[in-house]
């Protein structure tokens, strides 16, 4: 329903022939300008005007990328749904209140008809012409609003109808783009969390190497050992110590 929804709209802005052209667009990805015409039997030329009319009602996007060896510029296109949805949707709500105001007029108004020339005039302007046609000379006769009433009510139900698919339709899509909204924004999140989490690693390393060196500066100027070994001697330091506290104590006593 969804693609027939879009070809109606691109049959509206450019006619029948073209609606081929969402069978292409109609995706994830943009898609290169020469290959919509490749696959449409199109000039280039043909190809671009169909989606610069396409792209004056919002209805597509593209981005461009240039040949690095060409030196030019490449278009790539894309159909905008939910835009397309909603021109659409414009469109049937336009018409259906148009028909309402049609049906109002039926209920409410008295219509004449030639019916040798099969031309309908309201009552003023039936009056105007005397209920004579200018025609062929013929009285007008009544006009019988039953049976172009319940025609115009048929197509009011379809109208409606529509409008509610179409809804439908917008409300789906809106919900496939928040949640393509949520997962670039838990992208982004998780990449801001990882960048957090390197720089508090890599200001932790700074730190800890900053202790580093300091504890190199205040080491006793006679040693000229690593710190490794600075660390050693002072084991033995303390051992020495402890044996002459002992030492002291046993010729006391």
């Amino acid at each position: 329903m969804l693609k027939n929804f879009l070809k109606e709209v691109i049959s509206i802005v450019v006619g029948k022939p073209a609606e081929e052209i969402v069978d292409l667009l109609d995706g994830d990805k943009y898609v290169n300008e020469f290959i919509i015409a490749k696959k449409l039997d199109l000039t280039i030329n043909q190809a671009r005007n169909i989606l610069y009319k396409i792209s004056d009602h919002g209805l597509v996007s593209s981005i461009r990328k240039k040949d690095k060896k060409k030196g030019w510029y490449t278009y790539f296109w894309k159909i905008e749904v939910l835009k397309s949805l909603e021109f659409l949707r414009e469109l049937v709500l336009k018409n259906l209140n148009q028909l309402k105001n049609q049906i109002k007029s039926r209920e409410t108004k008295r219509f004449y008809v030639c019916e040798r020339c099969n031309i309908e005039f309201n009552e003023e302007n039936a009056m105007l012409h005397d209920f004579t046609c200018n025609e062929c000379g013929e009285v007008f006769s009544a006009k019988d609003n039953e049976k172009v009433l319940k025609e115009f009510k048929k197509n009011e139900e379809k109208l409606e109808n529509k409008l509610k698919v179409v809804d439908n339709e917008i409300n789906l899509e809106k919900e496939k783009l928040e949640k393509i909204k949520m997962k670039e924004i838990k992208k982004v999140e998780t990449e801001k969390m990882r960048v957090r989490e390197e720089s508090r690693r890599v200001q932790k390393e700074a730190r800890d190497k900053l202790k580093k060196e300091a504890l190199k500066k205040n080491l006793p100027k006679k040693e000229k050992t690593s710190f490794s070994k600075y660390k050693k001697s002072n084991k033995k330091e303390s051992k020495k110590v402890v044996k002459s506290k002992i030492k002291k104590t046993s010729k006391k006593k």
